[in-house]
Parts: structure tokens; C-alpha cells; sequence
């Protein structure tokens, strides 16, 4: 299969900073598409092809197989068209050619390790992905859409508690616009102009960031009281295991504490959660925009077992309410074997439930009791909570 796409990665520098096989390539190039800053950068002229707003590879896919280039930002798999493209073609079809990501430029001026840093783009995405990276010491690169971004940006690290962080804004790394600015947040708050592209960096300082650990505190998560407590969190999230780019189903959503820590745990997982009332399921977006990881989260309004089969297979379940005999006949249909059921009850029902499942497919039953200090008179005596029971099998 003839190679009829070459990716090729330019900087502010334009044509200056591209290999010779680069220039050559441009210069043999019956088309090139990219945005209109970079067409500019390397002065196309006529062969410039605009992508389309919004963003669609189809234009450049149908120019095959004519000798066409897509010019990306230094790195085209850094945040890039490049993996965009390249899931579209047969690995035979192109060839990459980039230059220093933004990033590396960034981690260059600052004289930071960059396997040290957090990187994230924040361009395309809200600033709460980077609420689980933010910790007193992490360092953070981010880039974000434009000049105009860097003023909302650390009014949220200030709302976060971190307003004691320390920045610096990087603009047109690698041209002749470069410029690099250091500040508090208090200062880039109230700083708007600015030069593209613009990345901000950020040691960070202030407040405790989130625990690795599962069991986040109950107030971090809006709630209307049907939420699994911190406790009883920790254990269930510890038995579902989670791991990178698993996929969880969440029945009986309530407040998506359970998934949320799902998806703050495995780092690239995904979450399916179903739930009856639309007020929950509402609560439950907008607690996981807050962690940022509402992206990989899908919610579906509806009773289990309805629905259930729309959804992608899954590699984990968690049942936190409506459990029922339909609902575990339905999940032993559609799971794949393997797949780890972690389910929480505290009616008697729910009990003879599971105890009753427990005894047909196996599994392990576990019996949560926990009491909490409170005010007793003068002094304080224990008050308990209602039991939990907690079954959990491997389907």
C-alpha cells in the first residue's frame, strides 16, 4: 500500500525549525490541510486546505491517494490530529514527522523533568481535569485554548484552595512572539492579553489535594442523603478493583460516589451508571464534572434491568440499590463470565437476597457494622448505623 499521507508536526518557528525531508515533502505536497495558523507558518499558498470547523478528518481522507500533508502542533500525538488520523487509516497509508511538542518547549524553558510533570490538555476540555493532579508540590503543564482562558483558569485554582500556587504563562513557544511570564494567581487572574498558543504552568501550593486512596468524604459529593457513606465506599470500591480502561456498571446510581471513585482510580476506566429518577441522575453529572471525569462517565435514566443491554459490556458491577431477582437473573445473561459483582444491601430483603444468590453462585458475604461518635449528654457514646451486607462474586 503506497504511503499517500504524511503527518508532519510544525512549531512557531515555521518552516525554519522542519527537517529537510519535512520541507520536501511540503514542497511535493498536493495538498495540505491544517489550521489557519499553521498553513500561515508554512505559506502554502493555494494547496492550504482549512480544516473544517467543527473538526473533521473527512475532507483529508477523500483527497486519497493524492500526495497530501496534515500539519499539526509540534507534536501531532500530543493532544494532535495525528491519532485521529492514523485510527482512520491502515498503518501502511502514512507517515509521521514531528517536531517539540509544546510541552517539551515548556518543560525546557523551566528546567523541569518532565517525567516528573503532569501534563494535560485543557484546550478542548474543562479545567476540572486537573482537579486529581492538583496536590501541594505537583507540577502541571497545561495548555489551554487561548490568552483569554488564563484569567478563568486561576480563578479556579483560587476557588480550588490553591491559591497560593505559583505560574508561569508560556506563549508562541519556539517563534519569534515567544514570551514567558511568572506570577502568582492572584496576579494572572487579572491578566488578558495574550499571544497563542498558550500554556500555563503551575507549581502548586495551598490546600490538601484529593486522597488515592478510595473513601472521599461524604460533603465533596452533592447528595440528597441516597449516597454510599465514606466507610462503606472504600470497602466496595476496594473489592470492585479497579484498573485501567475497565468499564463499570453502577446500579442504583444515587449520587455517583461509587463511580466517580471508580473512575479517579483507574485513571483510563469508564463508568455506565443507571438510574430511575431524574433528579439523581442530574446530581450525579454534575458531581462528576466537578472531579473532571465526566467525559468517561455515561448515565442512563431508566429501572434496571431496562436498558441494560445498550450498554458496553462490563468488567465490573456494583449494585447499590434496586437489587432484585430480575435484575441479577438479567446481569448472569448479559456479563461476560469473569466479570467481579460487588452488591450492598440493608433491608432484610436485600439480605435474604443476597444470602439466597450467595448460595447458588458462590461468592463472599461480608457484614458491615459501624457506629460514630456523637454528643451524649455531656460526654459522647456511640451511635450505630444501619448494617450493611455486602455480597461479592466473580460472575
Amino acid at each position: 500500500m503506497t504511503r499517500w499521507l504524511t503527518i508532519i508536526g510544525i512549531g512557531e518557528d515555521g518552516l525554519a525549525g522542519l527537517s529537510d525531508e519535512a520541507k520536501t515533502t511540503l514542497a511535493e505536497a498536493e495538498f495540505i490541510f491544517g489550521g489557519a495558523r499553521h498553513l500561515a507558518l508554512a505559506r502554502v499558498g493555494a494547496r492550504g486546505r482549512a480544516w473544517p470547523v467543527p473538526f473533521d478528518v473527512a475532507p483529508l481522507l477523500a483527497r486519497k491517494p493524492a500526495r497530501v500533508v496534515a500539519l499539526c502542533s509540534g507534536d501531532p500525538f500530543w493532544f494532535g490530529a495525528g491519532s485521529v488520523l492514523a485510527e482512520a487509516l491502515d498503518a501502511a497509508e502514512w507517515t509521521a514527522l514531528p517536531s517539540p511538542s509544546s510541552v517539551s518547549l515548556a518543560a525546557a524553558r523551566l528546567g523541569w523533568r518532565l517525567e516528573q510533570v503532569v501534563c494535560l490538555g485543557l484546550h478542548a476540555a474543562p479545567f476540572a481535569r486537573a482537579r486529581r493532579h492538583l496536590t501541594h508540590g505537583a507540577r502541571l503543564i497545561c495548555l489551554l485554548r487561548g490568552a483569554e482562558s488564563v484569567a478563568p483558569f486561576a480563578a479556579w485554582l483560587e476557588a480550588m484552595g490553591f491559591g497560593a500556587s505559583r505560574l508561569w504563562r508560556l506563549e508562541a513557544l519556539g517563534g519569534a512572539r515567544e514570551r514567558v511570564l511568572a506570577g502568582s494567581v492572584a496576579e494572572f487572574a487579572k491578566l488578558e492579553e495574550g499571544a497563542a498558543p498558550v500554556a500555563v504552568a503551575v507549581e502548586v501550593a495551598g490546600a490538601l489535594g484529593l486522597p488515592r486512596a478510595p473513601g472521599l468524604p461524604d460533603a465533596l459529593f452533592a447528595h440528597d442523603g441516597q449516597i454510599t457513606k465514606r466507610a462503606v465506599r472504600a470497602l466496595t470500591v476496594s473489592a470492585l478493583g479497579p484498573r485501567p480502561g475497565e468499564h463499570l456498571w453502577d446500579i442504583g446510581l444515587g449520587a455517583g460516589s461509587v463511580s466517580i471513585e471508580w473512575l479517579l482510580a483507574s485513571g483510563t476506566g469508564r463508568a455506565s451508571g443507571v438510574e430511575a429518577e431524574a433528579a439523581r441522575a442530574t446530581r450525579a453529572r454534575d458531581n462528576a464534572e466537578a472531579f473532571g471525569v465526566e467525559e468517561r462517565f455515561h448515565i442512563l435514566q431508566t429501572r434496571a434491568p431496562e436498558g441494560l443491554e445498550r450498554l458496553d459490556r462490563p468488567d465490573a458491577i456494583f449494585i447499590g440499590g434496586g437489587a432484585s431477582p430480575a435484575v441479577l437473573e438479567r446481569l448472569w445473561t448479559l456479563a461476560p463470565a469473569g466479570t467481579r459483582l460487588v452488591a450492598n444491601g440493608v433491608t432484610l430483603e436485600s439480605e435474604a437476597l443476597f444470602t439466597h444468590w450467595a448460595a447458588r453462585k458462590g461468592g463472599a458475604l461480608l457484614r458491615l457494622e459501624m457506629a460514630e461518635a456523637a454528643p451524649l449528654g455531656r460526654m459522647r457514646g456511640w451511635v450505630p448505623a444501619r448494617p450493611v451486607m455486602q455480597w461479592s462474586v466473580v460472575l
